[in-house]
């Protein structure tokens, strides 16, 4: 696999132009795919990574693999260094990252809001549209929606006839191509004519993959595509070279885990069903800041075709784990729903429930500090009054202390005996008798 690359943090002409590509990468990955921030902590799962491998080699994961005792269910770790990756032959977007567990005194240290992470890098001016039959026919064009052409296109001169003009667009690669961009016909409509079929013999598009425009701020015309997932004929890799991918992953993470290493993972986000590698403040807010229980109605975003997000309603209907042989206690889709077919199980950091309120405190310690540092991101819009001393949410301030909830009684707020498992007494701060006040409040709340 060739891969051309755009790295992060570089203050350059280079740099300008990698942050361009940037743009057109998230537009790539889709609406939903965010990445986290370099230098933040997040969670790895690598029951997500195998899923990915799964997807990518139509082959599920084989009993025979070997347990890994001590690799856990997920990893904290610091992410190092984030690199973007576009296939040159495909166009298939990818992100590289190199990860660092943390051991347990590390994951004690606050954690500033920052490694909330940043929502995706989405263009405002762009169209996204599936390729019809005609529209990769050598001896057509490609129909471009009138008011997608209108938003994203210069504007005609009306005063020709036909009304034309010359587009220039570059892809992922920085490569430049170019269109004729003309309206006509009965009834009229926008044509990309001279030009179209070289770029669709070039990238090989077939009807059912999708391209993209975005016009940015530097107006500037960029291009992309994306691949229709379809099944594979040939198969890119063998039944051993399969299992061998999942052998790595899980020796490589196995190996970090144990020594405090650092290790690499590629996330290739059109292929992976969902993100294995989130902020380790929206995990912390999924898993321990909300109580969910079966029968909970909750909202989740899903992706369109036309690269736009819809709000699907959905109920709770089990929580468990997904594999509790090879992933006990994983949070990895414990969550039972009926969102839709394409997902009947998915994790607590990818819903939105309709009543939520503080459960019991997190392991991880966040530092706020007050004022709220400008510039970052917060809480859903908590102010900064939401964290005082009367406050259900006292707890969020992450003060260091004497560590024990011996006395709280967790079942009485709730708590399901599947969650208590992950609660571990000897990481949990503050005092009992506060938790029991606080946990009253909130279900007076």
């Amino acid at each position: 696999m060739r891969l051309s690359s755009a790295g992060f943090g570089q203050q350059s002409p280079e740099g300008e132009k990698r942050c361009l590509n940037s743009e057109l990468w998230h537009a790539c990955a889709g609406p939903l795919v965010s990445l986290p921030a370099v230098g933040s902590r997040v969670v790895y799962f690598p029951q997500g990574h195998s899923e990915q491998v799964a997807a990518s080699t139509n082959k599920e994961v084989d009993a025979h693999i070997p347990n890994y005792p001590s690799l856990p269910p997920q990893l904290v770790c610091q992410l190092h260094n984030l690199t973007m990756h576009a296939d040159v032959e495909t166009d298939e977007v990818y992100a590289q990252m190199t990860l660092q567990p943390l051991n347990p005194e590390e994951q004690k240290e606050a954690f500033l809001p920052a490694d909330l992470g940043a929502p995706s890098k989405q263009p405002t001016n762009y169209f996204c549209k599936t390729l019809t039959a005609s529209d990769t026919s050598t001896h057509g064009g490609f129909s471009v929606p009138r008011r997608a052409a209108e938003k994203v296109f210069p504007p005609l001169d009306f005063t020709q006839q036909p009304p034309a003009q010359e587009l220039v667009a570059r892809d992922l690669h920085d490569n430049e191509w170019k269109f004729r961009h003309i309206f006509r016909g009965q009834p009229k409509r926008h044509l990309l004519t001279t030009g179209w079929s070289v770029f669709v013999s070039a990238k090989r598009l077939v009807a059912g993959d999708s391209v993209l425009f975005i016009w940015n701020e530097k107006n500037q015309l960029l291009l992309g595509i994306r691949r229709a997932n379809r099944p594979q004929t040939v198969m890119p890799s063998s039944v051993l070279s399969s299992d061998s991918m999942h052998l790595g992953l899980l020796a490589a993470a196995a190996h970090a885990a144990a020594t405090n290493s650092r290790f690499t993972i590629f996330y290739n986000p059109r292929a992976s069903p969902s993100e294995f590698v989130i902020p380790l403040a929206k995990y912390v807010k999924a898993v321990y800041h909300t109580r969910v229980s079966v029968g909970m109605r909750f909202r989740m975003l899903f992706e369109t075709e036309e690269s736009s997000v819809r709000r699907y309603m959905g109920t709770i209907t089990g929580i468990s784990d997904l594999d509790p042989v090879r992933w006990q206690n994983s949070h990895w889709r414990s969550v039972k729903s009926t969102a839709g077919e394409r997902q009947p199980r998915v994790s607590l950091w990818e819903i939105e429930p309709l009543t939520t309120f503080p459960m019991y405190p997190s392991p991880f310690p966040l530092r706020l500090k007050r004022p709220w540092p400008p510039g970052l991101p917060s809480f859903n819009g908590m102010k900064d009054d939401d964290l005082g001393m009367n406050s259900p949410l006292m707890w969020l301030r992450g003060d260091n202390g004497d560590r024990g909830i011996h006395s709280m009684n967790f079942q009485g707020i709730g708590v399901t005996p599947w969650m208590q498992p992950r609660l571990d007494a000897s990481m949990l701060g503050m005092q009992a008798d506060i938790y029991q006040a606080m946990a009253a409040a909130a279900l007076q709340e």
